[in-house]
């Protein structure tokens, strides 16, 4: 029987002694259950807290590559030399990553290595170890990851975990990865049979995920292309709050403000760059009080045309992973999957 040097298997028994390892070393992030049906990513040094069943988090794990919160520089106001640029990291391995949410690694990594290029998140994220874990059933009524093709690994880890009963199929995807499994001695080389069990799973899972919308993906942009004036964004625009609970739990969304603040001496101060939303009023504002983006209907239009047509122009690739984690957390219950439906109504 020939044997994949890239495929290792895990025995489910052995996973805590793989968490165990890796804690001692690293700090070590997975999800975990916080009541309710909510998940977030926590640390762990066990596996006993991990929630290997869970929807996805509720915020991604972006929070890792771009904290909310993020101290670029400390200054005095004295001289310039007092200025010091620090960067706020740890030796971080996040466990447990969907597929969805590896899509929204890629697109950040892709934004973020655009010229000029963010050395903060650069270099934070070369500190960071990713191992997914594979959804083999939706995750509830809210995902439309078939329909962004971001229900399938497609890389963006260094380790993947895919629930074969007993035990784990495990793909190794880069050096990190194979590191992890040579310095814990608990993994073991997958046969041509695990391999077959292996394409079993996927060809069944290829059969319980369908297109939540009825529609050809590719075909998005020219819908968006004629919606522009749309009632659709009315309707939906009417009901949004504006919170911009939809762009802080997005695995997509990058936009930030920066801010200089003195502490209370007066003599010395912090810049800190902070999560920002194209829904909430302020955004858009400029000097004169001027708001180009003043409606709520426009804003809540902006934010989807920058998921579905926007990126596409510019990065080639759709920026939503079909999460359903804007719909979760909307507190004025817009739908996604029932906007873009609408749309295709619409168009047709």
């Amino acid at each position: 029987m020939g044997t994949h040097t890239r495929y290792f298997i895990l025995r489910k028994d052995d996973l805590n002694s793989f968490i165990v390892k890796l804690s001692r070393s690293h700090k070590v992030v997975a999800p975990v259950s916080k009541g309710y049906g909510n998940y977030a990513f926590t640390e762990v040094t066990s596996a006993n807290d991990i929630a290997l069943k869970h929807i996805p988090t509720i915020l991604p794990p972006k929070k890792y590559f771009l904290p909310q919160r993020e101290t670029m520089l400390s200054f005095g106001t004295g001289h310039i030399e007092s200025a010091e640029a620090p960067l706020e990291h740890e030796n971080t391995v996040i466990f447990g990553v969907h597929t969805c949410d590896l899509n929204g690694i890629q697109c950040l990594n892709i934004v973020f290595s655009e010229r000029p290029r963010d050395y903060n998140y650069l270099r934070r994220k070369d500190n960071i170890t990713v191992i997914g874990l594979e959804c083999t059933e939706y995750c509830d009524e809210h995902a439309s990851c078939n329909l962004m093709n971001s229900n399938f690994p497609n890389g963006g880890y260094d380790l993947f975990f895919t629930d074969m009963g007993e035990d784990f199929m495990v793909h190794v995807n880069t050096q990190a990865g194979d590191d992890l499994v040579d310095g814990t001695n608990l993994f073991k080389p997958a046969t041509q049979a695990r391999m077959e069990e292996l394409y079993a799973i996927r060809d069944a899972k290829r059969a319980r995920f369908r297109d939540e919308v009825n529609v050809d993906r590719k075909k998005l942009p020219a819908i968006f292309d004629k919606s522009e004036n749309s009632p659709v964004w009315k309707a939906i625009g009417d009901k949004c709050l504006g919170c911009g609970n939809c762009t802080n739990v997005c695995p997509t969304c990058y936009c930030f403000d920066i801010a200089d603040t003195l502490n209370l001496d007066l003599k010395s101060g912090r810049r800190v760059r902070t999560w920002d939303s194209c829904e909430v009023e302020t955004f858009a504002k400029v000097a004169g009080g001027e708001n180009f983006r003043s409606g709520q209907t426009e804003r809540l239009r902006h934010r989807h045309y920058r998921k579905f047509r926007f990126s596409l122009g510019k990065y080639y690739r759709f920026f939503c992973t079909g999460c359903g984690r804007c719909t979760r957390a909307c507190m004025a219950g817009i739908r996604l999957k029932e906007t873009l439906s609408a749309l295709v109504k619409e168009a047709a």
